[in-house]
């Protein structure tokens, strides 16, 4: 992880790209978790999970991109609140297959989990759906791709994946979320979504806003297409 920002109650990331947030077993030790903890062994007894420690969001494995962390539980029970009540803004960077034809929208579809495979969540609306929101505004257009700014305004699991793949435009490189058709560029190693933005307020009410470029690997996939 490249630590970006820190103060008293936070710490600002970069996470890159293959890298599992958190662990799911007590001796999974692979994660950023473990980095966290190596680096501020104090964030251990922060938050509600105890496999979770200081964390208040989280970005899927192949998702690069910002992250903030809370250090103390003041800090936690604040950036808890904002994000439960959609007050912190989030900006994706997302490349999807196809030309998306209008130039901005929104996706309203609730999520759940699919019928045919447990580690996939589908937009579907039944008894175990949570509604999820996320907007979009074209960027640029390319031949056979369209480049997006995508704007969740919920955090459900997976979320942006399964919105665009839900209107016919799966993001490039997502192995989870794809058509049969489609094919993965050459030289592109994992899904092009990325966490350019996010902007939040600290626990003393100061607005915190911080971007991320492009990481290398995304950047050469752009100038290939071009």
């Amino acid at each position: 992880m490249k630590i970006i920002f820190e103060d008293d109650n936070i710490i600002v990331i970069e996470k890159p790209a293959n890298l599992t947030v958190h662990p799911t077993n007590s001796k999974q030790d692979n994660t950023l978790v473990n980095q966290l903890l190596a680096y501020y062994p104090k964030i251990k007894d922060i938050g509600d999970d105890p496999l979770r420690p200081g964390l208040v969001h989280r970005l899927d494995k192949d998702t690069s991109g910002l992250m903030v962390i809370a250090k103390n539980k003041k800090s936690f029970e604040n950036l808890k609140k904002q994000f439960a009540e959609r007050k912190v803004t989030k900006k994706y960077l997302a490349l999807v297959h196809g030309r998306v034809k209008d130039d901005k929208g929104i996706i309203t579809k609730s999520i759940s989990f699919s019928k045919k495979n447990y580690k996939k969540r589908t937009a579907l609306l039944d008894e175990n759906s949570k509604p999820a929101v996320t907007e979009y505004k074209v960027i640029k257009r390319f031949k056979k791709y369209t480049l997006l700014k995508v704007y969740p305004k919920t955090g459900r699991t997976h979320q942006i994946r399964i919105h665009l793949h839900s209107i016919g435009y799966p993001i490039v490189g997502d192995q989870q979320y794809k058509f049969k058709r489609v094919k993965t560029p050459e030289g592109l190693e994992r899904q092009f979504l990325h966490a350019t933005a996010l902007k939040f307020k600290s626990v003393d009410g100061k607005i915190m806003e911080f971007k991320s470029e492009l990481p290398q690997d995304l950047y050469e996939q752009i100038r290939r297409i071009q």
